[in-house]
């Protein structure tokens, strides 16, 4: 490979990160395909002989005189309180009116409210509601139905504590049992709704577990999207598009979850079955999601129908013991089998400095270290390259025009000073899958939120306030508070730019003048895509610009020296 190419593989290694990098930042993300239409229910031949006769199935029989024991009372809130969260549930169908998780708020202010999950607007959308089909019918059972609830408020100190909810109900000539277990431990809800078939004919229909929540991040926040995911016995896949969630939806078959989900929390559901399906929408700037059971409802027969429910942090620890592959909500895409072992090691620096700041520098140098030899291969190669280059000008003004002949006179001049014109290019290749990796595993990291490294900038109280086009400067406030979130300041993603430049100075330029200025140019496109980028980040890649500087300072000393000796 000739000195042009090599620049040229340069260039595109370049855009291949700006595209990584910068992809949601310069255009709205791109929406997955759909996945599968949800599969229709088979048509069903009319046997109503058989359907009114007793189930053969191990469904316990009910009596359809317990009914008439059943009264309807008004709508009262019941409140569920463990030691992660405080859940508030609406008798008039069980359905969630609040889900406030303790351990988290919705800013760094001091008096921030701690986060809910559901929000006042998606309480009418039914969250962890139960949604009854009954041939044709639909009968959303909190709207549609009449409710009974006896008991009172739950509080669990006991961290290994387990108690349990029962809400009772009448909707489309059904009678409902919907009993839910909440543990002191964890953020899993389980539920057991038994259906009983009230008529004298039974019928094909199903029963839906819903889930509804607001965006769970802003709408306009193009690292750390709210969106809807599902596994099933395919693959994992998931829509972060609103319009398409809004105007086409999303379905899917033979789901193990379901989830609405942002990069720090989730609400999914866990079907028990295999045959369950899934659909869901953006409404009223509401996520909604159904995960569908189909049952056959004898006469007089109770069906029990399980799912269970995970409404909470994106906690990795945790949700490696959930049910259903639930781990698999957080997914860091191609780099996954990067991310999780490399978050494992920033944890583990964590547990002794107490500060993530410093445990991502802890982490980049040791990555640092692990690929230095290969980094010192590689910038030894460019600094032989560099050697050569006065060489390379002659041989293109002399072999200009004939590209064979210059390539030939190329690598015979690499061959004879012993100069592997890939040497540069293959260590960094190896490299960057690491790199990428890191970057989404610190995008996606819930310890990271509302995490801080230097709260105020040194001297924070004698400084001025200022404004730059309309955009306020408080220096006296809050600086490196939140490594999830951008640098109020600008200042560190400005002095990775400069990092990033000095590199570029200190790297062998190209002989095509056009190239060069180009290459010049990715340290102003990536300053420009990490003003907005989450502090972590910025932290991680400017230590590793400033360890590289470094460690290109090392090898040309080196060179120098030896240079020299030789004289």
């Amino acid at each position: 490979m000739d000195k042009q190419e090599k620049i040229r593989l340069v260039i595109a290694l370049a855009l291949s990160a700006i595209v990584i990098f910068g992809w949601q930042y310069f255009m709205a993300p791109s929406a997955e395909e759909q996945a599968e239409t949800a599969r229709k229910a088979a048509l069903v031949e009319q046997k109503t002989a058989a359907l009114t006769q007793q189930s053969a199935e191990a469904d316990a029989p009910a009596a359809a005189a317990a009914a008439v024991d059943f009264k309807a009372t008004q709508g009262t809130p019941v409140t569920v309180d463990t030691p992660l969260y405080t859940a508030v549930f609406n008798s008039q169908g069980g359905i969630l009116e609040k889900f406030i998780l303790k351990n988290y708020t919705d800013t760094i202010e001091q008096n921030s409210p701690n986060v809910d999950l559901i929000g006042a607007k998606a309480f009418t959308k039914g969250p962890l509601g139960l949604i009854l089909t009954k041939g044709d019918k639909e009968y959303h059972t909190w709207n549609h139905g009449e409710w009974s609830f006896k008991g009172s408020d739950i509080v669990m100190t006991d961290a290994h504590a387990t108690k349990t909810l029962t809400f009772t109900g009448q909707a489309g000539g059904f009678q409902i049992e919907r009993v839910l277990t909440f543990y002191a431990d964890t953020y899993l809800i389980e539920e057991s709704a038994t259906v009983t078939n009230l008529t004298a004919t039974g019928v094909e229909g199903s029963l839906a577990f819903t889930a509804a929540a607001k965006s769970m991040s802003a709408e306009d926040d193009r690292y750390n999207p709210t969106k809807i995911a599902f596994l099933n016995a395919d693959s994992r896949d998931e829509m972060e598009d609103r319009d398409d969630l809004m105007e086409e939806g999303l379905s899917a078959t033979g789901i193990k979850w379901g989830s609405i989900q942002s990069n720090y929390f989730m609400f999914a559901v866990l079907p028990e079955s295999d045959d369950a399906s899934l659909s869901a929408s953006v409404q009223d700037n509401i996520f909604r999601m159904a995960v569908n059971e189909e049952a056959t409802f004898m006469s007089n027969v109770a069906k029990t129908l399980k799912a269970s429910y995970f409404v909470g942090p994106t906690d990795r620890d945790m949700l490696a013991k959930m049910p259903n592959e639930l781990s698999d909500t957080v997914n860091f895409g191609w780099f996954d089998f990067l991310a999780k072992p490399l978050l494992i090691g920033m944890n583990f620096f964590y547990d002794y400095v107490h500060n993530y700041g410093v445990a991502i520098i802890l982490l980049t140098i040791i990555i640092k270290l692990i690929f230095w030899p290969l980094s010192q291969k590689s910038y030894g190669s460019m600094e032989q390259m560099k050697k050569l280059q006065p060489m390379v000008a002659k041989l293109r003004e002399k072999y200009g025009d004939d590209k064979q002949r210059l390539n030939q006179e190329t690598m015979a001049l690499y061959k004879t000073y012993k100069v592997n014109p890939m040497g540069g290019c293959l260590p960094m290749l190896v490299q960057i899958p690491v790199f990428f990796g890191l970057y989404k595993a610190l995008l996606g990291a819930v310890e990271l939120r509302h995490a801080s490294f230097i709260e105020y900038l040194p001297f924070h109280e004698y400084l001025p306030d200022f404004s730059i086009f309309g955009v306020d400067f408080l220096l006296n406030g809050p600086w490196l508070a939140d490594l999830s979130a951008k640098d109020p300041f600008y200042i560190t993603p400005i002095i990775m730019g400069a990092s990033m430049f000095l590199q570029q100075k200190m790297t062998p330029s190209a002989g095509d003048p056009t190239q060069a200025k180009i290459m010049l140019l990715m340290p102003v496109v990536f300053t420009f895509m990490f003003l907005q980028f989450p502090s972590g980040l910025v932290i991680y890649w400017l230590l590793n610009n400033l360890l590289s500087i470094g460690q290109q300072l090392l090898i040309a000393r080196k060179t120098n020296a030896k240079a020299v000796t030789a004289e």
